[in-house]
């Protein structure tokens, strides 16, 4: 790109003889004394493109300056013993851990949460791409997603037009990869109405030698920039446009305003896999970062900031798809597809070689350098000269004011006890009519069938079951089982045992379908970071899933935080998402949702139900209350369950096995009964309260389903690991009937129609 600049372009030296120019900085979302810092840091005034990076990369979403303080609890609680099989953690662009066999696999998950309200489609779509990218940029093959999506009400007219958007812009790009949606979740609920949480999982898998980091080293290696131009998509989202100073539109001189959301295309992405993967077996990369957000001012300085130190940039290089852009917008640009590797010299036109094949533009845009300086040049002239560390890694660092809601104690006193709880068969009956039509009980067929779920071939669960498994080793069976579970509700009414338990709910969703969970991630959402009651919900937040990783024994490897959730000044629900990776040593053992495999199965209920109902889906649906407190979480007693389902997987005790959380057993057996098209007789024990039994959300309990002459083998298991099990009924394959005795019966066509039928009568 040549001329056609509306102002001369601010290059270091003009920086140094200009020291009093006014600068935009709180415009670009920067405060007074973080300009004043990066005048310290450099001496003098910054540059238009050193004053864009420092604040792109010094932002909330880049620098984690609210949150890391609070972070770096996950790395003080994990231990040697936790730490043995990960070999990439916190800090890398995805978690790494050893699977066996000489497998590894990677997963992360990420939000795209304000793009996907301004344009739900895009917003979602290079959500996906984003996160693929963090796979990929560790020398894996992606594999598989997942997604947790939160909206506002269901029949809100605002919603349809969300929803839409976002399941299409997922479908859209991920069917396009050719890469499976094995699970997720969606809720509805008003506080998500102006604010949608698109929260995006990728998996990837790859040899344990195959690992790659994100680093610059060895002075005259080359930086290549290759995948999709550089346009102006993406720079309005972090605010770097925000005046004059940096401005005019695409199509030249004068321009204000830019789109907030990156545009994707998910056939570059898909060349851009193979050819990563290509470049990979080839052993051409040395270093590899991803472009995400903050674009090129990200990846230029953290892979020299996480290197040697030095590297020089010739940013006018780059191939640009727009013309007349300046040199903080090409830095700043989140135009998606895009990744830059560092290569050795002689191995740089067999890296140009390969990129050719696939179509993939690539350009050699810089050099590893000696020394501590990252220094970019725009047509000769110098507009970056900086440490590296002080843009990447060492921003500010705040210690946000924290107060405990003053409201917190009337709201926990707040019980559901008060509420009236049905007693006759007719209401119990009625009540789990009216729970499983309710939008958030729902079947959400009509959003995962627009998804494809076995594309590749070695989906082995995805549809009903409680964790998606995919197949990683044809030969061996080897497999992974994956799910991710969050619950905004327990976590307003206590932040600290709410993300336990959506931890222990992804914990024990594995741990179903016979898997050993070994690896924590997750995606922290919550408000404004300035508002002391939400900077205590993260640090409670915080503190309650690292201890409960502690006594669980696996470790968290990654993750990411999410800020600024909320419309005007009241936030979304805390919302801690938590995904959990499992590992099976034979897909062929595992255990499906379903009842009905095997004749005459025999119903147990494994753990403990209590009286547990606040915060409960029954507690919405029938009194659209939220108070009292959350159910109690046992972790000790989540890994016993874990050790009992593994065991029995590998014994061939269990036909069948349904995690039971939101809507408690009542949805359980409605779920695994249609799941296998069978009819079941559930009997409870004398004694028990049948509203409790059936709608409790009481956690630590799953429903499995035995062959009959297994029983006793199964109990023993049990009762030798002190876990609780309770027959409460059988399998009848030659029923239509979902049958609780003496109380109530309903036929399975009357489940699925009021099942079924919500969502698509709301979107359809």
């Amino acid at each position: 790109m040549t001329s056609g600049l509306t102002h001369a372009v601010d290059t270091v030296e003009r920086a140094a003889a200009t020291p009093d120019e006014p600068q935009p900085f709180r415009e670009l979302g920067l405060k007074a004394d973080e300009y004043q810092r990066i005048r310290e840091i450099l001496g003098r005034r910054p540059t238009d493109a050193e004053l864009a990076m420092y604040s792109v990369m010094w932002s909330e979403h880049c620098s984690y300056k609210s949150s890391k303080i609070y972070l770096r609890y996950f790395a003080e609680t994990t231990t040697d013993e936790m730490r043995a099989g990960m070999l990439a953690g916190i800090g890398q662009n995805a978690g790494v851990v050893d699977i066996g066999d000489g497998w590894a696999a990677t997963f992360k998950v990420e939000s795209h949460n304000h793009p996907s309200y301004v344009e739900p489609y895009q917003g979602a779509a290079t959500g996906v791409g984003g996160i693929v990218r963090d796979i990929m940029a560790m020398g894996a093959r992606p594999v598989a997603v997942m997604d947790q999506l939160r909206f506002g009400p269901a029949d809100a007219p605002d919603t349809r037009r969300v929803v839409d958007g976002v399941v299409r812009g997922i479908s859209g790009y991920g069917n396009s990869l050719g890469l499976p949606n094995i699970g997720g979740e969606t809720v509805f609920d008003p506080c998500y109405a102006g604010n949608p949480l698109v929260n995006v999982l990728c998996v990837g898998v790859l040899r344990r030698e195959d690992l790659h980091l994100a680093f610059a080293s060895g002075a005259g290696n080359k930086v290549i920039l290759f995948g999709a131009r550089t346009g102006l998509d993406g720079i309005g989202g972090v605010s770097v446009l925000a005046s004059d100073t940096f401005g005019g539109d695409e199509s030249g001189p004068g321009r204000k305003k830019l789109p907030s959301v990156q545009v994707g295309d998910p056939f570059m992405e898909k060349v851009l896999i193979e050819c990563c993967l290509e470049l990979y077996a080839a052993g051409l990369v040395i270093g590899i970062q991803d472009l995400g957000g903050a674009g090129l001012a990200c990846a230029t300085s953290e892979l020299a900031s996480a290197g040697d130190g030095g590297m020089t940039v010739r940013l006018d290089a780059v191939p640009l798809r727009t013309n007349n852009m300046t040199p903080a917008e090409v830095l700043c640009s989140e135009s998606q597809e895009r990744m830059c590797a560092v290569v050795a010299p002689q191995n740089v036109d067999a890296f140009l070689a390969v990129c050719r094949k696939w179509e993939v533009p690539a350009t050699v845009i810089g050099e590893v350098a000696d020394g501590d300086r990252l220094r970019i040049t725009w047509h000769g002239e110098t507009v970056v000269d900086v440490p590296p560390r002080t843009v990447a890694h060492e921003g500010p660092v705040y210690h946000r004011p924290i107060a405990r809601p003053a409201s917190q104690d009337e709201l926990n006193a707040n019980t559901s006890r008060t509420l009236h709880r049905p007693a006759t068969g007719e209401e119990l009956r009625s009540t789990l009519l009216a729970l499983l039509g309710s939008s958030h009980l729902c079947s959400r067929r009509f959003i995962v069938e627009q998804y494809d779920r076995y594309v590749r071939g070695n989906t082995v669960l995805a549809e009903h079951a409680d964790a998606g498994m995919l197949r990683v080793d044809e030969c061996s069976g080897r497999g992974i089982a994956v799910s991710t579970d969050g619950s905004g509700r327990y976590t307003l009414l206590d932040p600290y045992t709410g993300a336990q338990l959506a931890l222990a709910e992804a914990y024990r969703n594995v741990a179903t379908t016979g898997a050993t969970p070994v690896a924590v991630t997750n995606c922290l959402n919550f408000g404004s970071p300035e508002d002391p009651e939400v900077m205590w919900q993260f640090a409670q937040a915080v503190r309650g899933l690292a201890d409960g990783c502690a006594v669980l024994g696996i470790p968290v490897t990654g993750g990411n935080v999410s800020f600024y959730n909320q419309t005007g000044s009241t936030p979304i629900l805390p919302t801690p998402v938590v995904g959990v990776l499992g590992v099976i040593d034979d897909v062929n053992r595992r255990i499906p949702p379903a009842l009905g495999s095997k004749p005459g199965e025999v119903l147990m209920l494994l753990g403990d139900t209590r009286d547990e109902l606040d915060g409960s889906v029954w507690a919405q649906v029938t009194a659209d209350h939220l108070g009292g407190l959350p159910p109690a979480v046992d972790l000790a007693r989540e890994r016993v369950l874990a050790e009992v389902l593994s065991a029995a997987s590998r014994d061939g005790l269990v036909s069948g096995a349904h995690d039971l959380s939101e809507g408690g057993l009542a949805q359980a057996i409605v779920e695994a009964a249609l799941a296998g098209e069978t009819g079941c007789r559930i009997v409870f024990p004398e004694g028990y309260d049948p509203f409790v039994m059936l709608f409790s959300e009481s956690a630590g309990r799953i429903l499995v389903a035995l062959p009959r002459d297994g029983e006793n083998k199964f109990r023993s298991l049990c009762d030798t690991r002190g876990l609780p099990a309770t027959r409460i009924g059988v399998v009848d394959k030659d029923s239509d009937t979902l049958e609780v005795q003496g109380l109530f019966s309903v036929t399975l066509a009357e489940l699925r129609s009021t099942s079924y039928r919500v969502l698509p009568g709301l979107f359809g």
